[in-house]
């Protein structure tokens, strides 16, 4: 199976803090692919890497072969490497298709000229946009919140269309971070549905990062485990669940 996604041995630091120490794995194309750890671990900093929002001091990420470390997040997002945020990242004043609409100007070749004009390629590209949007729309069961404003929406909602605006990038490597965090038992539920949905209909390699453990064990191909900005497991659910530095870490302060 190829590999999707190598994270090359990177340690990140800020000052005297070290986020990243020395982490190294592998996500293959095609994988659902979750990393644990507990509260401060550096899990996020591990995404923010990714997606290119924090330069590792040392080591690389590598996307589909090609070493992508000092390129800057647009022009990863243009690779297919999109992301939801720990903390809703949305346009609140603005409507869900608006938000949805908004991530597409990636995707967008008409110049200034035309599309202020609205003539010819760019009429083509905003109904060809609009229609993809739409669609995700009705993947994502939001046809009934589409003109909303996403201000006035609840938590559960926003998250559900940050999830559709990562989407809208057309992402062949999609980065959850922790998309279920503070979601009643029925959001939940509904998430991981669509997270499924996601990755078998549309066949896209996830990166997810997520503290419901038992979630993680069912949907999961393969864990890492970081504490302290190090990894310390690697492998299956089945794995992971009887790895002892994972236990003393992480799964035994869960009550697993």
């Amino acid at each position: 199976m190829p590999v999707k996604l190598h994270v090359d041995n990177i340690s990140l630091n800020f000052g005297g803090i070290r986020a990243l120490q020395n982490v190294e794995f592998k996500v293959n194309e095609g994988e659902l692919f979750s990393v644990i750890g507990p509260n401060g671990a550096g899990k996020t900093s591990l995404i923010n890497s990714i997606n290119g929002f924090y330069s590792p001091q040392q080591g690389e990420i590598i996307f589909e072969g090609n070493s992508i470390s000092n390129m800057p997040p647009y022009e990863r997002a243009k690779l297919g490497i999109s992301r939801t945020f720990q903390n809703i990242a949305l346009y609140t004043n603005a409507t869900v298709l608006d938000n949805l609409m908004a991530a597409r100007h990636i995707k967008m070749k008409s110049n200034m000229f035309t599309g202020a004009m609205f003539w010819g390629q760019a009429k083509r590209e905003e109904i060809e946009h609009r229609r993809f949007v739409e669609d995700i729309i009705d993947f994502l069961e939001m046809e009934h919140i589409r003109k909303s404003i996403v201000g006035t929406l609840s938590y559960g909602l926003r998250k559900r269309v940050e999830l559709g605006r990562a989407l809208a990038l057309e992402p062949t490597l999609l980065l959850l971070d922790e998309p279920m965090a503070g979601m009643n038992v029925e959001e939940k539920e509904d998430m991981a549905r669509f997270i499924l949905d996601i990755h078998e209909l549309q066949n896209t390699t996830i990166m997810l990062i997520e503290h419901d453990i038992g979630l993680v064990m069912d949907i999961s191909h393969r864990i890492v485990v970081i504490d302290f900005g190090v990894k310390i497991g690697e492998g299956t659910p089945d794995e992971i669940s009887k790895n002892e530095a994972v236990i003393n870490a992480y799964l035994g302060q869960e009550g697993h």
